[in-house]
């Protein structure tokens, strides 16, 4: 994570009212919340040991837990799964890195394994932030839809919003093969990669037919990026605006309308997303 991406934090700030707030922060509280760790984590990067449980011995849970213990000097004290198959035999995890350029398994890699306190609390602070506009945008929307999920690999967030038709998966990959399914629109919200520098928000459509790079959305800033396929407005852009949160929602709002025209959504379901339900039967 470069700081440079995520450090204008400067101008206007993310004005809600009390009841914006309470309908949209949901969704944000679990990434609120979690600067309250700074403690624990200054403990950890001093050498104290902490004792850790693994709930849930799946694959992300086994992965996380492997590379705590690569970084952190921590005692697993217990490991729990309502699945008793997870835990009849003895727990394996798999070293190799996933979702990152390098290949060095984790238990043979040195080189990622820092910690940078002030580094996480900016991404924390903003991410936050990124979190109430993607949750303001998915709140009113009738449809199918996931929550705000925060991805490990990229550490980006993205909501999700579905309308039930079915779609073919880009590719046989089996994570591709399972999760893109479904004909839908995403929206979210990066802090920068090798491939694009600098922390923005997202939006695509899947599957996106033709025309669907064609259209202006709001506000001016908001752009097609033809080497990523996706709509991009650079956070500098949104903190920087007279209203930051009201930019950031227009963003989303305008990205997710225009994919429904496109692609052909039922209008009455699209329209909920702007918070006007259809009609009493």
């Amino acid at each position: 994570m470069k700081p440079a991406a995520l450090n204008s934090t400067s101008g206007a700030s993310f004005h809600i009212s009390r009841r914006q707030f309470l309908q949209t922060t949901s969704a944000a509280t679990a990434l609120a919340a979690l600067p309250a760790l700074g403690a624990d984590a200054l403990d950890i990067i001093n050498g104290k040991p902490r004792r850790v449980g693994l709930i849930g011995a799946g694959w992300y849970g086994k992965s996380d837990l492997w590379r705590l213990i690569q970084v952190a000097p921590v005692e697993v004290v217990s490991i729990c799964d309502v699945d008793k198959q997870m835990l009849a035999g003895a727990v394996e995890i798999d070293p190799t890195p996933q979702e990152v350029a390098w290949t060095v398994p984790l238990d043979e890699d040195e080189e990622h394994a820092s910690y940078d306190v002030a580094e996480v609390a900016t991404y924390f602070a903003a991410a936050t932030r990124a979190a109430l506009v993607l949750a303001a945008l998915r709140a009113p929307y009738r449809g199918r839809s996931t929550p705000v999920n925060a991805w490990w690999g990229s550490f980006d967030l993205a909501v999700n919003l579905f309308s039930g038709e079915p779609a073919a998966p880009p590719s046989e990959d089996f994570i591709m093969r399972n999760a893109m399914d479904a004909q839908e629109v995403a929206v979210g919200w990066w802090p920068g990669d090798a491939r694009y520098g600098k922390a923005a928000f997202y939006a695509y459509a899947h599957p996106a037919p033709a025309g669907f790079a064609d259209a202006t959305l709001s506000p001016a800033a908001a752009r097609w990026d033809a080497a990523l396929g996706e709509y991009v407005l650079d956070w500098d852009d949104v903190v920087a605006s007279d209203d930051p949160l009201g930019a950031a929602v227009d963003f989303a709002r305008s990205a997710f309308q225009h994919a429904c025209a496109v692609c052909e959504w039922d209008p009455a379901l699209a329209a909920t997303a702007e918070g006007t339900p259809p009609p009493v039967a």
